[in-house]
């Protein structure tokens, strides 16, 4: 256990500081962070174990400031250059047991030795040897100590690149350094940013202090020697005194806290890249990869990106999870996180193999193998791909995968206009080629991408006689226009002349279709159709969606025969006639969760227990044509819990003709009863 609400205090809002609050709130300590300015508070990502202080302190307020919080250690993370604000931190511990870290900057110029640099001791000394130029100068020191360069003749010449701040311009104003002379720019800067800025404004000397990598110093001093300039380099003032490095202040904060580090977090992103070319990436994708330690992927994929990372050719959960425990075992102990970035062609949510690798990794989380954030990203998809190339919609396509599995193609592209098709080769593409080469498919046009976005790539419109002659090996994917489909309703409501009928009653069109509202079913239901007849209401029901399941109940021979003859007419496979009576014939089935009544057989409250006691929330429609009926429901529905009650009168009225006239002639009025049984019912109103 950390010490419980006790805090790191760091000051600084260096890039070593922001590092080293990072790994410390990421490790689990309380941090509180000292910054003076607000871009240092800007600049700091937002934790929750993270506590942020803004604000200039002399060494009194920084010894009440420190007093009053709950410190167990407290870290000088401020610029090498920040002399008086490290004094003033010691001052204010001088009366305090409290450990003090100094975390210093590794300013090495091992990569710098022979460039043409020209050093001096302090700021004053570098600006009275500036006078004795000509030239513009590029001043890079910042603008708390402009003053070394104010005398007049040389702030003609200056240039001064500082922070975006309202601080930083006011006092570059008032050294009288104004409008183009500030280049006010947040870096890090690469070489090249430096090389244009020397350019742009023909600059002759570059001031730097020594700075370090973190600073940017290496950037710079690469830029002039480029440019031909020389650079005037403020040393480092605590250069030979005694600090930590990064990894030893973790180190000694650990073992000040009585802990010890854990191993490092892993962060997954699961990218989808495109179709693979580079240009397809999204900026959020290349950012991930950027900062990516490791990267995974099919290694037509590793070739596109991360030139200077570490790589692997892995796509399969089975190699990239043992590499990436293998990683946190060797690594840094005091580094919070590996980023790996796991590649993905197409997006991420399109047949892609993400989502078993996103399930292994959880599982390895949740079974505490592994530590483990995993995050998905999307990407170009090859269906809105090569939609855009072959300037069509993708909206209205149905998607099969042929690629290492089966799909009932060709009842797709008979019923759809427009199929999307993923295949995975030539091979395939000779099948559809195939597949389709019947009479019944002439007019088939087959739109097909191949090698997407690389250099190779073709877009080509086929007939399937065409797909046969296709050469080429890779990737392929198509778009399959069938023009000749039929056009399709998308709801219910068939004429009674659509079915075999005989002399079996029916439930007649009208309220047939207002019964079927009333159930209101659902795309899975199960539902029994009791005294079902000649079956419409079985048909009409099943037609719905294919994973409607329908029990058709009915114990007259001819009238199974007809639900039997139905079904097939419409080439319904989910509708299983049973011939019994009900309640007896209901028995061994699944549980429904609707049921409609066309018909009792004078068993009206045996059906209802039977069909409460398989399911007490379920839906029930029931059509009476008789006022004793009517009467014996509403009756019986007082022995039950039931909520949303309703009963409506149909009475429906036919036009006959009569010679040139119209008239109308009444059927006899159904009454359409439905409501939903509400679990409650006690053992004395079940008997």
């Amino acid at each position: 256990m950390k010490p419980e609400k006790k805090q790191i205090l760091i000051f600084g809002g260096t890039t070593e500081g922001r590092r080293l609050a990072e790994s410390m709130c990421a490790a689990g300590f309380f941090c509180t962070v000292s910054v003076a300015t607000q871009y240092g508070e800007q600049v700091m990502e937002e934790m929750p174990a993270l506590t942020l202080h803004r604000g200039r302190m002399d060494a009194g307020q920084m010894e009440e400031f420190i007093k009053k919080g709950r410190f167990f250690a407290v870290v000088d993370a401020t610029h090498p250059f920040a002399v008086e604000v490290s004094e003033n931190i010691r001052k204010s511990l001088s009366g305090m047991s409290l450990p003090y870290i100094r975390l210093k900057r590794d300013t090495g110029i091992e990569e710098t030795e022979g460039k043409n640099l020209r050093w001096f001791r302090d700021m004053e000394s570098c600006g009275e040897a500036l006078q004795e130029t000509t030239g513009n100068v590029l001043l890079t020191t910042g603008s708390k100590d402009l003053s070394a360069f104010s005398k007049e003749e040389l702030r003609k010449r200056l240039y001064v690149r500082v922070l975006p701040n309202e601080e930083s311009i006011a006092l570059c104003e008032k050294q009288g350094i104004c409008g183009k002379q500030i280049i006010a720019m947040q870096g890090p800067f690469s070489t090249e940013m430096n090389e244009a800025i020397i350019r742009q404004f023909h600059i002759s000397y570059l001031v730097t202090k020594e700075s370090g990598n973190t600073g940017g110093f290496y950037e710079k001093v690469k830029a002039a020697g480029n440019a031909g300039i020389p650079v005037m380099v403020i040393g480092n003032p605590e250069k030979e005194e005694q600090g930590f490095s990064y990894e030893e202040a973790a180190e000694e904060i650990y073992r000040l806290a009585g802990e010890k580090p854990e191993s490092p977090k892993l962060m997954v992103s699961l990218i989808g890249i495109g179709m693979g070319a580079e240009g397809l990436l999204t900026l959020e994708a290349k950012e991930k990869i950027q900062r990516a330690d490791v990267i995974f992927g099919a290694q037509r994929l590793l070739e596109e990106v991360g030139e200077e990372k570490e790589k692997y050719p892995y796509y399969l959960a089975a190699d990239i999870i043992p590499r990436l425990a293998d990683m946190v075992e060797k690594e840094d102990r005091y580094k919070p996180c590996i980023k790996a970035a796991v590649l993905f062609s197409g997006d991420t949510g399109f047949y892609s193999g993400a989502s078993k690798l996103y399930e292994e990794l959880k599982k390895e989380t949740k079974e505490k193998r592994l530590r483990a954030d995993v995050e998905m990203l999307s990407g170009i998809s090859s269906m809105s791909y090569l939609a855009a190339k072959a300037r069509m919609n993708w909206q209205d396509a149905a998607v099969i995968s042929l690629h290492g599995r089966k799909a009932n193609i060709m009842e797709t592209v008979r019923r759809e206009k427009k199929t999307f098709v993923l295949v995975s080769g030539l091979e395939d593409m000779k099948y559809l080629g195939e597949l389709f080469s019947g009479e019944e498919w002439n007019g088939l046009r087959i739109t097909a991408g191949y090698r997407l976005s690389y250099p190779e790539e073709e877009i080509m419109v086929l007939t399937p006689s065409m797909c046969g002659s296709l050469e080429k090996e890779g990737l392929y994917c198509c778009f399959i226009v069938n023009e000749r489909t039929a056009a399709q309703k998308v709801s219910h409501g068939l004429k009674d002349a659509s079915f075999l009928r005989g002399s079996t009653p029916m439930t007649k069109e009208e309220v047939r279709e207002i019964s079927i509202c009333k159930l209101a079913l659902e795309k899975n239901s199960v539902l029994y159709d009791v005294g079902s007849g000649t079956g419409s209401v079985s048909v009409e029901c099943a037609r719905l969606s294919d994973e409607i399941q329908v029990y058709a109940i009915e114990s007259d021979r001819e009238a199974v025969e007809l639900l039997g003859k139905n079904s097939d007419l419409f080439g319904l496979t989910n509708i299983e006639v049973i011939e019994a009576q009900a309640p007896e014939g209901m028995g061994p089935l699944p549980a429904p969760t609707h049921a409609f009544i066309g018909g009792s057989g004078g068993k009206m409250i045996e059906i209802l227990k039977v069909l409460y006691e398989k399911n007490p929330f379920l839906r029930v429609v029931i059509n009476v044509i008789t006022l004793e009926t009517l009467g014996e429901i509403t009756d019986l529905l007082k022995e039950f819990p039931v909520k949303e009650e309703d009963i409506v009168q149909v009475q429906i009225s036919r036009a006959k003709k009569a010679g040139p006239y119209h008239l109308m002639q009444a059927e006899n009025p159904i009454y359409i009863i439905s409501f939903n049984f509400l679990e409650g019912l006690t053992e004395n109103e079940n008997t």
